[in-house]
């Protein structure tokens, strides 16, 4: 007996939307703005990189930014360990947050023509100064 192709693919369609509606509802994006005149480090340890909430007492230099804008609702380890990722990309020991704050991020038109409604979107940004300590 000839069996019909939407059997064998109506399953796999199905998990791939279970899987998309798990894991696709967030995300974390990241950007980084090296700063001017620093000399480039090499990548460290991610494990090892610290988050810190305010300035630490011991030598530091400064080597750049790092913002984190959350889509959806990730959890506070998922964001961290982006955070801690880039910042052992920039060859940071550590990254101190500066800001956590919800901004303007855009807007959207909706209505018909002749009664249009703008409506703002607003998103999370957290943004972090990645650090080096100086020996």
């Amino acid at each position: 007996m000839k069996q019909s192709w939407t059997v064998t693919v109506t399953p796999v369609l199905t998990a791939l939307v279970v899987l998309s509606l798990l894991f696709g509802c967030t995300y974390v994006s990241v950007e980084t703005r090296k700063y001017l005149a620093v000399p480039s480090y090499p990548p460290t340890n991610p494990t090892a990189v610290q988050i810190l909430r305010s300035e630490p007492t011991t030598q530091h230099e400064r080597i750049g930014e790092i913002s984190l804008e959350p889509q959806g609702n990730p959890t506070i380890q998922e964001m961290e360990a982006k955070l801690r990722e880039t910042a052992a990309n920039m060859g940071a020991d550590a990254a101190v947050i500066v800001a956590d704050t919800t901004r303007l991020m855009g807007s959207y038109v909706s209505g018909p023509w002749w009664g249009r409604q703008v409506s703002p979107v607003y998103g999370r940004v957290i943004v972090a100064v990645a650090i080096k300590y100086i020996q």
